[in-house]
């Protein structure tokens, strides 16, 4: 997949984040770069979550989301499947933003991905 036609997909699979959260996405970059500089990488948070933020704080650099090509287009199979995990990496990612840990975006990860399923089957 050429980085254009990728950039799409990260694009296209943004709709993954309910209405109601994408409102609250404030100040946040989000960029497509092809390989992490740490290896295992899917995408990366940078940035200060908004639980620890105050009203108070001046507006500075844009927090980033990263989303890297290579490692997802190894691990898919198929167009479906790197779809679905592009879309799993942003929504872990966003989550970071509004302040889960790691712990916590699993365990958030497992309840939705049984959500899905159920979703599916019906």
């Amino acid at each position: 997949m050429t980085a254009r036609e990728f950039d799409l997909l990260v694009e296209e699979c943004m709709d993954v984040i309910p209405p109601r959260f994408r409102r609250r996405l404030q100040n946040v970059l989000f960029v497509v770069e092809p390989e992490p500089r740490q290896a295992g990488l899917l995408g990366l948070y940078e940035g200060r979550p908004l639980t620890e933020r105050t009203i108070a704080e001046p507006c500075g650099a844009p927090d980033r989301i990263t989303i890297y090509q290579g490692p997802h287009e190894r691990e898919a199979r198929t167009e479906a499947q790197l779809r679905q995990l592009v879309e799993e990496t942003i929504w872990h990612e966003v989550a970071h933003y509004f302040g889960l840990d790691e712990r916590q975006v699993l365990e958030a990860e497992r309840r939705r991905r049984k959500r899905m399923d159920k979703l599916r089957r019906l």
